[in-house]
């Protein structure tokens, strides 16, 4: 079986075996590591993906012929360079190759010299497509995370570093956080950021399912499996199959549906209600949870195998009152969406509405807190209870000095999240002389940058 190293430099394909090894002499002579073969048989499907490499083939060959090939080939990557080797009489063939896309032809004989330099070429201007993809790939997940999961705090930027590192990786994960801190979101980003993202993302609560469809729901069922199943059911994670599952309030499954769900996980294969076949999944689950489930699993509600199959990685959403930092600019961006989506003035945020939302301590999380954004935008109650420093700023954790301090940079922060052109409005603002500004700034290690050049938030 056909299969292509990520370290090969050049695949060569002729069925000529005495120029193929010439050839291969004159890439090994070169320094280039070199993979040939006698026919594009099984390519395809050898070529592993973002390969550096480039492709060498004659135009004449038995079964799929180089036109064939690169046509096919650039279905899978459209900039991937093919080098063809041509007879005298494939010239023609050759210009049309070039017209749809090959990167280079050499008409035969040629010389070794010729075919190396065309070979080097080519591997410098895949190394620089491939960064450049690289490079679109780095800035679209910065912006999906940037957008999705808000926030400057050393948390937050903790939290997207885990999200990236793990978007790529296949494995199951586990997600824990308090209800409204954003597990479904996390889940979204680190499918939308993987290999599945045009695949279904399908998020199952489990904790709104009533215990008697909650076995048809996800495992699907077939026709008179139960009274009233008139007809076969595709269940949600067969639904997914090529996705990713997001199961949120895994532990109020019940004991009976989560055996059936680790069978799922253990083998990838689920299981109609009232059927004996097998269907082979290929699905990535995303559990989520507000429970310590090893403790439900002392408690006899979950099963601990389950658990350690669920929890292959982890991922801890904190609390917004662990990240006090982020309230003020997490509110001013959910505010301006608000005043956007009804088409209304947006409100100014009074010195005394920053200190109460400082002084709740969000039992709700991210949600409550955007709640009590659109409120705001409406003219409304904030509905929170009122306070004049963050919660979690308690006398037994912190000095005064230091709570004082906190609440001091958490008002710059939200201030420097405004749109401002210049630090003198920033100054008049606050109504601070601007030297006591450049002073606070200093202290707190925060910078000023003009809204003209469309920063990211401060945190």
């Amino acid at each position: 079986m056909m299969q292509i190293s990520h370290e090969t430099d050049v695949v060569l394909l002729d069925d000529d075996v005495h120029l193929r090894t010439a050839l291969s002499q004159t890439f090994d002579l070169a320094g280039l590591r070199v993979q040939s073969y006698g026919s594009a048989q099984g390519i395809l499907e050898a070529l592993p993906p973002e390969w550096a490499g480039v492709l060498v083939t004659d135009i004449r060959m038995p079964g799929m012929d180089g036109l064939e090939l690169l046509e096919r080939l650039h279905q899978f990557d459209n900039q991937l360079p093919v080098l063809l080797i041509t007879g005298h009489g494939d010239v023609p063939l050759a210009v049309q190759a070039m017209r749809i896309g090959a990167y280079d032809f050499l008409q035969k004989p040629f010389a070794s010299e010729l075919l190396l330099d065309s070979v080097r070429r080519a591997l410098e201007v895949r190394r620089l497509v491939l960064e450049n993809r690289s490079l679109r790939l780095a800035l679209a997940e910065q912006r999906v995370l940037g957008e999705r999961l808000l926030g400057q705090s050393a948390a937050v930027q903790r939290l997207r570093e885990q999200v990236s590192a793990l978007a790529t990786i296949q494995a199951d994960v586990l997600i824990l956080g308090e209800t409204g801190s954003g597990k479904e979101v996390v889940a979204r980003a680190l499918h939308d950021l993987s290999s599945r993202s045009a695949a279904p993302f399908v998020a199952i609560n489990a904790g709104a399912l009533a215990e008697t469809v909650i076995e048809s729901e996800l495992f699907g069922h077939e026709s008179g499996a139960f009274t009233g199943a008139q007809k076969r059911r595709i269940g949600k994670f067969e639904y997914a199959n090529g996705g990713t599952v997001f199961l949120d309030e895994i532990e109020s499954m019940s004991l009976d549906v989560q055996v059936k769900l680790l069978r799922l996980l253990q083998e990838r294969v689920v299981e109609r209600v009232g059927s004996n076949q097998l269907i082979p999944l290929d699905i990535r689950v995303i559990a989520a949870t507000k429970e310590d489930l090893l403790g439900a699993a002392d408690a006899g509600r979950f099963r601990a195998d389950l658990y350690y199959r669920l929890n292959v990685a982890q991922i801890n959403i904190p609390a917004l009152r662990q990240r006090s930092e982020d309230i003020l600019p997490l509110f001013q961006h959910f505010v301006s969406a608000a005043c956007e989506k009804y088409a209304i003035a947006e409100p100014a945020l009074s010195a005394a509405i920053r200190a109460q939302l400082l002084g709740h301590d969000w039992p709700g999380n991210v949600r409550e807190l955007q709640n009590a954004a659109e409120r705001f935008a409406l003219g409304l109650d904030l509905a929170i209870k009122p306070g004049a420093l963050p919660a979690n700023f308690s006398l037994a954790d912190q000095s005064l000095s230091e709570q004082v301090e906190a609440f001091e940079r958490s008002l710059i922060v939200s201030e420097l999240n405004n749109p401002h052109y210049s630090l003198r409005e920033v100054a008049e603002a606050l109504q601070v002389p601007r030297k006591t500004l450049h002073d606070k700034l200093r202290k707190y290690g925060l910078t000023f940058i003009s809204a003209g050049e469309n920063p990211p938030p401060v945190g």
